[in-house]
């Protein structure tokens, strides 16, 4: 592995965007130390009890605009799919094409994981667990999956939000911030039912958007256009947040009646304004830095295993717990004490130890998904375009459906049955499509 790696770090083209891949493997590597670190879990005679770190010690919550980087992360897919769709349309590949080859780096881990969840619970339940402790730890280990309901619907999207931003530009995101501001409106003063769901779409396209800007040019990386960007979205965010309606915590956590996540808020538009700032005036260092073989080699190993770091942190965390709490090394504290914050040391180096084992275990799925989904070129004909529809409509909707169950008991498995049969029908879906429609883009190129 260690070798491979190396290979293909030694092997980059020139004109790969480099800091790209480096914001990509920073943004994921800030989200699980930032849910390791907000979790606190107690142990006493009715078992574990546990929360967030953000409801119990105010001091934490500033801390979230340094932890909440989702809008980092949403700024480098959009590069990135930009990129990766011009590049297959130029080779011959069709955008139907691009979406399965896309869908299935995602998918695929993504399976292995809910699977893997799946096959624990029944084990457990066979050792006598009991269904509800069952219930809240797969529940707890799933938490990653619903960021991938933005994100796949998104990424499904930008065949024809690139067009768009080929005709619009900039005008797109911006039109798109102020729909959710209208949102915020209508939800927060108004107090219209529903009103700021279409957010949770709305706000990541707009994030997304600015991606496309900056992979075409249209969002230069100058320090004259980077800096006032990054000042105006901080002034913008303290306004919001300090002075305005909108809470400091980037980061939801119960008993808030305003969250900037659930759904996305100005507030947090403003978090990814200010980020894309800071992003775009360090490319030039950041480049310069990656050009030495040794972090480039780094850089490349995470992003080799990146969806595999991701959806399984929160596994860890169960398992960490489980390992732990209750023994010498980890006593219970007061959450947000002294001792507290001292124990998170050997928390996160047990935690760290277990998603490793976990990605050694797991990461060769992402690796083989990455080439089996560059064979995809392009698909054609209405039956195999309404199954790719179909089929990632059945995705989305398991992975809905998994975000609002909620912890409980939800059968043997611990995941509700409309999760599984949705998810794995849509998977199932979008394999048979690949497998009998697709053709490789070199064909469709000749």
């Amino acid at each position: 592995m260690t070798r491979q790696v190396r290979r293909l770090a030694e092997r980059t083209p020139p004109q790969r965007e480099r800091y790209a891949d480096l914001l990509r493997a920073v943004a994921i590597t800030a989200v699980v130390i930032g849910h390791w670190l907000a979790i606190y879990v107690t142990r006493d005679g009715r078992g574990f009890q546990g929360g967030s770190i953000l409801q119990v010690a105010s001091w934490t919550r500033p801390l979230t605009w340094l932890f909440q980087v989702m809008p980092l992360f949403f700024l480098v897919g959009g590069f990135a799919n930009a990129a990766s769709l011009t590049s297959h349309l130029r080779r011959g590949g069709n955008a139907m094409g691009w979406v399965l080859g896309r869908t299935a780096r995602l998918l695929r881990p993504t399976t292995m994981l809910l699977g893997g969840l799946a096959a624990a619970a029944l084990t457990a339940r066979g050792l006598g667990a009991e269904p509800a402790l069952i219930g809240v730890a797969v529940w707890l280990a799933s938490i990653p999956l619903w960021f991938l309901v933005a994100y796949v619907a998104v990424m499904v999207l930008t065949p024809p939000m690139y067009a768009l931003h080929r005709r619009a530009g900039l005008a797109v995101p911006i039109i798109l911030t102020v729909l959710v501001g209208g949102g915020d409106l209508a939800r927060l003063v108004l107090n219209v039912p529903y009103a700021g769901q279409a957010n949770f779409l709305l706000a990541w396209l707009a994030v997304h958007q600015l991606g496309f800007a900056w992979q075409d040019g249209r969002l230069p990386s100058r320090r004259s256009v980077a800096l006032p960007m990054a000042a105006a979205g901080f002034a913008a965010l303290v306004l919001l947040t300090v002075v305005g309606p909108y809470p400091v915590s980037m980061v939801g956590f119960g008993g808030e009646r305003v969250r900037n996540t659930s759904p996305p808020t100005l507030a947090l538009l403003a978090l990814a304004v200010t980020q894309t700032g800071i992003a775009l005036w360090m490319r030039g260092p950041g480049n310069r830095w990656l050009r030495r073989l040794g972090p480039w080699t780094v850089v490349v190993a995470i992003n080799s295993m990146i969806m595999t770091l991701f959806l399984w942190h929160m596994t860890a965390v169960v398992i960490g717990v489980m390992l732990l709490y209750g023994t010498a090394v980890m006593p219970d504290a007061m959450p947000g004490s002294a001792l507290w914050l001292l124990l998170r040391v050997p928390w996160l180096a047990c935690l760290a130890l277990v998603l490793a084992l976990l990605v050694t275990l797991f990461g060769g799925f992402e690796r083989r998904a990455g080439r089996w989904a560059a064979s995809v070129g392009t698909v054609k004909g209405v039956w195999p375009t309404a199954l790719t529809i179909a089929g990632v409509g059945a995705v989305l909707a398991g992975l809905l459906a998994l975000a609002l169950a909620g912890p409980g008991h939800h059968g043997p498995t611990g995941l509700p049955v409309r999760v599984l049969v949705a998810y794995f029908g849509g998977v199932a879906a979008l394999g048979f499509v690949r497998r009998r429609y697709s053709r490789p883009a070199r064909i469709a190129g000749r």
